[in-house]
């Protein structure tokens, strides 16, 4: 698919003044103005965060609720129940909660709800398990905002909830005992994009703070923290690039022995980046709640004992394998589906497939958007209901659209960019062509048109070590921090081009203006290998990335994408 290139340039004049106060190129200068980075001030708290700069909890809206109960139920040895949702987002937040409680108390249990048999949320089944084994505390993590009905019934059985969420909420919120969500209309809190486990991070922040317990017991489980941030893909600017900053150094230097065993058994070498987590450690964990049950995961984030995380190390990357086998397989019959009945003047997709694997369709709608771009649905039946997760494009507010069909649902939730839903199998039709009719009538020209964010325009010269170590500090990478795009025009080949395992496309270019020459790699670009062989000159838009074999370091680029003179 041909994707746009859009470069929006920074003030020359600011970039100028800010890159001579930090003795750097004035292209860097140029792509930290465009990150709202405009001072020096602002550039040291951006380059050197600081946990020091993390905000205060009691912000929140009801933490100082929440943090009385907690530490009410801590002092009386109250039997807590940890709750957490499915995906890695969850089950980081609910092993992070457990580790941290585990050190003050032994009366503490975990749930995680079946993905199949109870579905997304706090479920009926959850909070009579709670009410049945004595927990009169039940926190729940990254999940609970639209839990109205599993909130009256916890209190008509004596049960506390103390919910910690990241989601959108309803029209009226739950009624429970505290409700932890940035996202709360009436929330002051200053930073409104927290992963769920961040959220259930602060609210152990405020239970150290007000029981003068050190801090630095919390932060051996940021590397947990991070792990969510990068799997839940929410923007590492603000308090997530803090926790991120310092929870990836603890992934690369002195990670959690469950996380080191996921590190050795996936072979990701050091140093390790958010797309390392997101690639390879992110599905490892999310593949138990897909394809078995997500308890599998926490099982293995909490263990300490090292020959009992070989074992669920290996059991998980089995079940990963397994995911991979079935996502292709799905993928590809989605694929054909959306060729053979969806038109394709459509605005959207929306899929149904009653034999489709449940805890896949979030990632087969991933798939379909890298092909055909637009806002797209994968439904499956569950217990008797048509069930999916629905992915977005960029500017188009999926979660809004569906709402816009609530009337044909049981019931949806999410953010703008993902969202998941249940209906009645008999409604899918009516809401196919209702969902259609909403995005057609809404989305925009530009949100039909999949971009290519690029940083700056340079010439090969640009690229050294100096700039490339400055550009390294500005990790960890992710959405509003993305790593730097750079475009070169009127380059050529060095050499012919070479395809590695008939997929990837290996070149080595240089310009005419200059002596320097790169290798470049484009992972997938297989399919262009005859098209660059038959031109002279070309653009390519690329990442500066470190080829550090066997201790011979050299700089290469990472191709994003390749557009051809006319």
């Amino acid at each position: 698919m041909q994707r746009k290139w859009v470069h929006t340039a920074a003030d020359p004049a600011k970039a100028k003044a800010l890159s001579a106060e930090l003795n750097i190129d004035p292209i860097i200068g140029s792509i930290l103005i465009q990150r709202g980075i405009e001072t020096f001030e602002g550039a040291r708290t951006f380059f050197r965060p600081s946990l020091e700069s993390l905000h205060d909890p009691f912000l929140m809206k009801d933490m100082d609720l929440a943090v009385n109960r907690l530490s009410q139920a801590l002092a009386h040895q109250e039997k807590i129940l940890i709750y957490g949702d499915y995906d890695v987002d969850g089950t980081t937040a609910v092993s992070v909660m457990y580790l941290f409680l585990k050190k003050f108390t032994q009366n503490i249990e975990f749930y995680i709800p079946d993905r199949y048999t109870e579905g997304y949320g706090i479920s009926e089944k959850g909070i009579n398990h709670a009410a049945s084994t004595g927990c009169h505390l039940v926190i729940a993590l990254d999940c609970g905002i639209r839990a109205n009905k599993m909130a009256s019934l916890a209190k008509k059985l004596n049960v506390d909830l103390i919910i910690c969420d990241h989601h959108i909420p309803g029209p009226e919120l739950p009624d429970a005992l505290a409700i932890l969500d940035p996202k709360r209309s009436d929330c002051p809190y200053p930073f409104k994009e927290l992963s769920g486990c961040g959220v259930g991070f602060k609210l152990l922040q405020g239970f150290c703070l007000q029981n003068t317990i050190d801090l630095s017991i919390l932060y051996q489980y940021l590397d947990l923290v991070a792990v969510s941030i990068g799997s839940d893909i929410v923007p590492i600017i603000g308090e997530n690039r803090i926790l991120a900053y310092f929870g990836m150094r603890k992934l690369n230097q002195d990670p959690n022995l469950s996380l080191a065993s996921l590190i050795k058994i996936a072979g990701i070498k050091s140093p390790i980046s958010i797309s390392d987590v997101v690639f390879y450690i992110g599905p490892r964990i999310n593949a138990a709640g897909r394809m078995r049950h997500a308890s599998e995961s926490v099982q293995l984030l909490i263990c300490q004992d090292p020959e009992q995380l070989e074992s669920f190390s290996n059991g998980l990357n089995q079940v990963n394998n397994q995911r991979k086998d079935v996502d292709q397989s799905i993928t590809e019959s989605a694929l054909q589906m959306i060729q053979e009945t969806i038109a394709d003047q459509a605005k959207s997709t929306v899929l149904f497939d009653p034999n489709w694997h449940k805890g896949i369709v979030g990632i087969v709608a991933s798939r379909c958007i890298e092909k055909y771009y637009r806002p797209t649905i994968i439904l499956t039946e569950s217990n008797g209901v048509a069930t999916g997760s629905a992915r977005s494009v960029d500017g188009f507010d999926v979660h809004q659209a569906i709402g816009q069909c609530a009337d044909l649902l049981i019931q949806y939730g999410g953010h703008a960019h993902a969202a998941g839903m249940s209906l009645a199998l008999t409604n899918v039709p009516h809401f196919q062509e209702k969902f259609e009719q909403v995005v057609a009538s809404t989305i925009d020209l530009e949100s039909q048109t999949q971009k290519l964010m690029v940083d700056s325009i340079v010439a090969l010269s640009f690229i050294n070590f100096k700039n490339f170590n400055i550009l390294t500090q500005m990790e960890p990478f992710g959405p509003a921090n993305m790593q730097p795009v750079f475009i070169t025009e009127n380059v050529r080949l060095a050499k012919p081009p070479t395809l590695i395992k008939e997929k990837h496309l290996k070149i080595e270019i240089g310009h005419s203006s200059s002596e320097v020459k790169f290798d470049a790699i484009g992972f997938g670009f297989g399919d262009q290998f005859a098209a660059i062989g038959a031109v002279e000159t070309f653009q390519i838009a690329y990442h500066i990335s470190l080829n550090d074999f066997r201790g011979n370091k050299r700089l290469q680029l990472i191709i994003k994408d390749i557009k051809y003179y006319n």
